[in-house]
């Protein structure tokens, strides 16, 4: 377990930071959309923020990150601006994709982040093909993919396994078992239940970490980071997790209970890590408060901007779209 010898007062606040920007950022985003300034589909990542900023501060520059829909959390903690990712969901020019991706498709070549992917599992091959490639050219970065309980159950998710272990490539799975494959509880889609045991199977080290606790999991990334990173081999790392709103901004949710909801909230990372930082006297109460209103203005900056941005000019439309030499 991480301890306060290990982790300064800056760090702590950073990471606090961190995951107090990813929920404010999804709020906003719930209210915005509400508001019809946000269309399509939105998944939020409320009550999964210890996942997104104990995995990437293991991660250096240069590795490759790939997630699914919800990747807002990803994204932000990998360092993209929230102006730019709010202005993306707007459909403004402005957006990390020109307007042209939403929600569900973030991109940003700058901090190596390629997707928000929409189609469920489809990127865990992408992750086993660009690994093979870092391999290939015998280079020292890794790829972090990050995918859901519901991918865990597609056929594509025991080949990228299965590809990986062969190949033996530099690749991290991060699945965020959140419980629920859309309203799909995991003992209705998983026969074995215990997903780390599906990459055992394959002779990949697999492991389980409470993903509501940021130390459980920046302790656990650790371990999983040298693995892949220096034996050049592929890594399971599963993070039990819960997430406090709906699969999307369309769903009912009519299939697990408002007291559910209740119980996995009493375990909210932010308030476990805010709890102990504080315990620990590497956090005051005042700075906590510091952290808060930073974020506040950040967020409110963000969807400022991108209200006020501008959409890609109609001449431009077909750029990207069709090959002209």
């Amino acid at each position: 377990m991480v301890d306060r010898f290990i982790m300064d007062a800056a760090t702590a606040k950073g990471l606090l930071h961190q995951m107090l920007r990813i929920r404010r950022f999804e709020d906003a985003s719930a209210e915005q959309y509400s508001r019809g300034n946000i269309r399509g589909f939105l998944h939020l990542y409320s009550g999964e923020e210890a996942i997104a900023a104990g995995v990437m501060q293991a991660l250096r520059h240069d590795d490759i990150i790939l997630s699914s829909y919800r990747e807002h959390g990803h994204a932000l903690a990998r360092g993209i601006a929230p102006s730019v990712i709010m202005a993306e969901m707007f459909g403004m020019a402005d957006g990390c994709c020109r307007g042209r991706g939403g929600s569900m498709h973030l991109f940003d070549v700058a901090t190596n982040f390629y997707g928000g992917t929409a189609i469920v599992a489809s990127h865990l091959p992408m992750a086993v093909g660009m690994a093979l490639a870092i391999r290939k050219r015998d280079e020292h970065r890794i790829v972090c993919c990050f995918f859901g309980d519901g991918a865990a159950a597609e056929g594509t998710f025991a080949e990228s396994l299965n590809l990986a272990a062969l190949w033996s490539v530099p690749v991290l799975f991060v699945c965020e078992n959140n419980q629920y494959a859309m309203g799909t509880a995991l003992q209705y889609s998983h026969a074995e239940k215990d997903i780390a045991q599906k990459g055992r199977a394959y002779g990949i080290e697999s492991v389980h970490v409470d993903g509501m606790d940021l130390l459980a999991v920046i302790d656990a990334m650790r371990h999983a980071e040298a693995v892949v990173r220096t034996a050049r081999k592929p890594m399971l790392l599963v993070c039990n997790t819960y997430r406090f709103r709906a699969h999307s901004m369309f769903d009912a949710e009519l299939y697990r209970s408002k007291d559910e909801v209740v119980q996995w909230k009493r375990r909210d990372p932010i308030d476990v890590f805010t709890t102990w930082a504080t315990g620990c006297g590497l956090l005051t109460e005042d700075a906590v408060a510091q952290i808060e209103t930073t974020v506040a203005n950040e967020i409110t900056e963000a969807v400022t901007m991108a209200s006020q941005g501008d959409l890609e000019p109609v001449e431009d439309l077909e750029r990207h779209i069709y090959a002209t030499e």
